[in-house]
């Protein structure tokens, strides 16, 4: 379980690094099968941009991106 937290921790850097730390909140949920995340932002090219930095890393896992999308 430990690698998947590592996972997880490297996972939320990358994300806020990458978009300029636009998504607030953020959680990230490495699970088995998939990976979730989780937070808001202002826009939808910040979210897209987070989704984008999973997929980069980890071209084959499947991911849900439950980033809300909320005036700021």
């Amino acid at each position: 379980m430990g690698h998947l937290k590592n996972l997880a921790l490297h996972i939320h850097n990358t994300v806020l690094e990458r978009t300029d730390r636009r998504v607030w909140d953020l959680a990230v949920e490495v699970l088995p099968e998939r990976v979730v995340l989780r937070g808001a932002t202002a826009t939808f090219y910040a979210k897209q941009l987070a989704q984008e930095s999973v997929r980069k890393m980890l071209p084959q896992i499947r991911l849900e991106n439950a980033i809300v999308v909320a005036a700021a």
